[in-house]
């Protein structure tokens, strides 16, 4: 590789977790370090836009203590965004502008930390650079909660969604039980997981008994059948006085419609998920006459960073920095992944998979990994979820409420192109 300086560029991507920060810190920390190869770390404002705009945030200008606390921030400090590529070989309008930004501020490294759909980005970005003579890495850094990504252990923000999905449904299952006698029967958690139900799957290690709750988990990857649903409900409140339901956004009917579909598409064509808690609620109140609460996570269960999984965050910033390990050793067009090597004790070690074999391929959850009636967990699914929740990495408190740090975020000058 030829030894000559470049910038680098690193941005955010889709929905953000409670640790996509640390992968951030990983970053800069890692790009820091190799200054024989990296003259300076840019970031994009709102993701890949910050590219496409020209809109680009010098790194330089911040500390090494805020950003040792941006390991413990939630959110995305650069800012994120949901914006789809367009394949080149339709229409090469976006890339030809990436190109001319990466030319006119000397960048050589490209860093994007997201999901299926920002690797296919990546990836996308990588072979045009390849067509046009443009040396660049392109290296993709994952992350995603819902733990949809292939060839990899597990996603970095995946371990402690996890843990709040957990602890929400032990705490909220004791405050259910505590007033059913003359109150509230059935509780519905709804969690993220338009296909896949890793989320809804991990409330599960709230308990190791299916006498406590959850009691009954909906996965998208099992077909909705409302007679057998509203029959398991029925039974469980008979026997233990109430019921805790745990649901994926992204349970189907036998038509194969979201039962919470609200018929909007997002940028990248997913349809517009609009509530199913509520929906199966309504739904048991009708039939079985029970008084229901419900709750949407949402943004609470993936900006939970007070509560976040120790080796989450430490495999969030590891794969930052690998990815900057391999940029400068000359690899291009892979992802940074997660082996595991032990189940117990977990352990586990850094590796790579080329960008083409994840862009928008999702992993859903095996049939092994779910029980028999279709409603629980399996011990092959406990045994591989546990370790990921493992560990408590507390952000410092003042006044009873978490220090979470902010960038200064000085912006580059734009250059005419």
């Amino acid at each position: 590789m030829e030894n000559k300086k470049k910038n680098a560029f690193y941005a955010q991507s889709g929905g953000v977790t409670s640790v996509i920060n640390a992968s951030a810190a990983g970053v800069i920390d890692s790009a820091r370090k190799h200054k024989k190869y990296i003259n300076k770390l840019y970031a994009g404002q709102n993701g890949i836009l910050g590219a496409l705009n020209q809109d680009l945030i010098d790194t330089s200008f911040e500390s090494k203590s805020d950003i040792k606390n941006l390991k413990y921030t939630p959110g995305g400090i650069f800012g994120s965004c949901r914006y789809k590529l367009q394949d080149y070989k339709e229409n090469e309008a976006d890339y030809e502008k990436l190109l001319k930004v990466f030319k006119a501020h000397n960048i050589g490294y490209f860093f994007y930390n997201g999901g299926g759909d920002s690797q296919d980005t990546t990836n996308k970005i990588s072979e045009y650079c390849v067509k046009k003579g443009f040396d660049i890495k392109c290296i993709g850094i994952p992350k995603t909660v819902d733990n949809d990504l292939p060839l990899t252990d597990c996603s970095p923000g995946f371990g402690s969604v996890a843990k709040y999905t957990a602890i929400s449904t032990l705490e909220a299952g004791l405050d259910v039980k505590s007033m059913c006698a003359t109150s509230t029967k059935v509780f519905i958690l709804e969690v993220m997981g338009r296909h896949a139900g890793w989320i809804a799957a991990s409330s599960a290690l709230a308990s190791e008994s299916r006498q406590h709750p959850p009691h009954i988990i909906l996965f998208p990857e099992i077909v909705f059948n409302e007679k057998l649903f509203l029959k398991n409900v029925k039974n469980i409140v008979a026997k233990f006085g109430y019921c805790v339901v745990v649901t994926s956004e992204g349970v189907k009917n036998k038509q194969g419609k979201f039962l919470s579909e609200s018929g909007i598409k997002d940028a990248f064509g997913h349809a517009q998920l609009g509530g199913v808690s509520p929906y199966l609620s309504d739904l048991i109140k009708a039939k079985n006459g029970y008084k229901c609460h419900w709750a949407v996570a949402d943004y609470l269960q993936r900006s939970a960073r007070h509560i976040a999984s120790k080796t989450d965050v430490e495999q969030a910033y590891a794969l930052g920095s690998y990815a900057v390990d391999l940029a400068v050793s000359g690899k291009n067009a892979v992802m940074t992944s997660i082996k595991r090597t032990l189940n117990k004790p977990y352990k586990w070690k850094l590796s790579t998979v080329p960008l083409h074999k994840v862009a928008n391929v999702e992993k859903k959850m095996p049939k092994n990994y779910i029980s028999a009636d279709g409603y629980h967990i399996t011990s092959a699914c406990r045994k591989y979820m546990a370790p990921l929740i493992n560990g408590e990495d507390c952000p410092k408190y003042k006044n009873g409420i978490p220090l979470y740090t902010s960038f200064k975020n000085k912006k580059v000058k734009k250059i005419k192109l």
